[in-house]
């Protein structure tokens, strides 16, 4: 066993993956790489965002197919085990396995980091083969190819997190361009390659400009329905976990409709949706709903990618908050731009990094976790113009509707449609319903509101379900060219409130009021008008 070649570390990883209570098994995908093993082209790229569970696979990779550790009682009672033949590739290879994302300690230089793994690959082919009497001044492609001629043995590589490097301050161009040459001297066209799987965030091809590593095959979340599987949770799988928290739990503070929103939302290629897996895990480890994913990234992220262009994007942001899609087109190669300037570039951007997801030709905002991200932007950021100055306006919004002060909400109602914003010219009801959601914005750290659920005898426009027992509930109908009244009347005779009320039924003692909103537009006179009653 060395550093690289036959290392342990994966396997150890696996290991302690596979023993937590809220593991998941995705070894079919092994499955689907055996036949790579025989074939021609075997040069994998999977990209996804970060804590979809490439690592958890890369490791799981390593175990089952490298000669480290005997992985028998592993994997025994795993899918893969259900496959025919498949010890016939249980631990069977050299494997050799590298994390691009661990540096030497104190590193300030590409010299430094690369020496790392050529020296600690020169040193475990020399200490596996001593027969063959190594050189190891020599560069370590040609280490292998001279294990190769002598013991016809191959190696599968596993490299993870392979973009890493790209992301460190004190590489120039030009390093990055001798870390791809480097790549392309071990992996293309050389013989002793059984299997090459790298993972990564960001699309190879945009960096792989030349033929450097144009032999790989590349598979994103948004353009490749192959592999999505394994990358992210199902509604099954998650249902599964569930139960087991719900077995291991003394007091189970979720719901299974809880994560769904909270966690749900990222569509594959094959329009498949994931939940975001270490969210998942974290939650229910945690007995608590909370923002694990995003927590894990920069804090002004969104802004981060925004910031070129705001003026341009600031629009779609609204419609986003309120739960639409944002046409657009998206490239995994824009993406990897540092200056990010066009819509499509910011976009694709958010896409890869997991900010968004898209679908149908739109992007949306996947889930809560996310919305809550978008939020805080809107209500911090004085860059944004029209759009920070209508969310600052939304806590005054709270408080109006909660103490029946129509007067105020029609007023805030005209500021808001007094902006020169395209959104705002109501030609469609989502324009409307962006608006009211930009103006109740800060309300979504006391509520959970919902847009045009299934309530009664048809689709409330917004229902706020209050997050303490203490709290208001609210109802609210948008009406153009109709009085606010007409919105209380159709909320009364569709009974919105069954829905409503079913769902309180869950707060011990709920003691808050429901109230009825109705906010209405009228087009001629260019006045809104509002109204409150409180259900009896």
């Amino acid at each position: 066993m060395g550093r690289f070649l036959n290392t342990i570390e994966p396997y150890e990883n696996y290991r302690e993956m596979a023993e937590d209570t809220y593991f998941v098994d995705k070894t079919r995908l092994i499955t689907e790489l055996l036949p790579v093993l025989r074939r021609k082209d075997k040069d994998i790229c999977l990209t996804r965002p970060r804590r979809f569970g490439k690592s958890v696979m890369a490791n799981m990779l390593a175990a089952f197919f490298g000669k480290s550790v005997d992985a028998q009682d592993l994997f025994a009672h795993m899918e893969i085990a259900k496959y025919p033949g498949y010890r016939n590739y249980l631990n069977q290879y050299h494997v050799i396995f590298i994390d691009f994302s661990i540096m030497p300690e104190h590193c300030t230089s590409y010299r430094v980091y690369i020496e790392r793994i050529s020296d600690g690959l020169k040193a475990d082919l020399c200490g596996a083969y001593p027969e063959l009497k190594l050189n190891s001044q020599n560069a370590v492609w040609d280490l292998l190819s001279e294990v190769f001629q002598n013991t016809r043995e191959k190696f599968i590589f596993i490299f993870d997190e392979w973009d890493a490097v790209f992301h460190m301050p004190f590489l120039s161009d030009t390093d990055k361009q001798e870390f791809l040459l480097f790549l392309k001297f071990l992996l293309k066209g050389q013989a002793y390659v059984q299997l090459a799987y790298m993972t990564g965030v960001l699309p190879i091809n945009k960096y792989s400009s030349g033929s450097e590593l144009n032999m790989f095959l590349e598979y994103d979340m948004a353009r490749n329905a192959k592999y999505s599987e394994y990358f992210g949770f199902t509604d099954a799988e998650v249902d599964a976990l569930f139960q087991k928290y719900l077995d291991n739990t003394l007091a189970p503070k979720m719901g299974r409709a809880d994560l769904r929103i909270w966690y749900d939302g990222y569509y594959t290629a094959g329009e498949q949706k994931l939940y975001n897996p270490r969210s998942i895990v974290c939650a229910l480890t945690d007995n608590e709903l909370s923002n694990y994913w995003t927590s894990s990234g920069p804090y002004d992220e969104i802004f981060y990618y925004i910031r070129n262009n705001i003026e341009e994007v600031r629009d779609d942001l609204v419609m986003m908050a309120a739960g639409e899609g944002v046409e657009t087109k998206i490239s995994s190669y824009a993406a990897c731009s540092m200056d990010l300037q066009t819509r499509e570039e910011i976009y694709s951007a958010m896409v890869v990094y997991g900010l968004l997801t898209y679908y149908e030709g739109k992007v949306y905002i996947p889930n809560r976790e996310i919305m809550e991200k978008l939020n805080h932007l809107l209500l911090t950021k004085d860059s944004l113009g029209y759009v920070y100055r209508l969310a600052k306006k939304s806590e005054q919004m709270l408080r109006a509707t909660l103490c029946g002060d129509t007067d105020t909400m029609a007023g805030i109602l005209e500021y808001a449609h007094d902006t020169e914003s395209p959104v705002l010219a109501y030609n469609s009801e989502a324009e409307l319903a962006a608006v009211v959601n930009l103006i109740y914005l800060s309300a979504r750290d006391k509520y959970r509101i919902e847009r045009e659920e299934k309530a009664g005898k048809g689709f409330a426009d917004f229902i706020f379900y209050p997050e303490r027992k203490n709290a208001d509930a609210l109802i609210l109908e948008l009406k153009v060219d109709a009085g606010p009244d007409e919105a209380i009347a159709q909320i009364e005779q569709k009974n919105y409130v069954q829905k409503l009320k079913g769902r309180l039924a869950g707060k011990t003692n709920y003691t808050g009021r429901i109230l009825l909103v109705g906010l209405s537009y009228n087009r001629k006179s260019k006045k809104h008008f509002c109204k409150v009653k409180v259900y009896e």
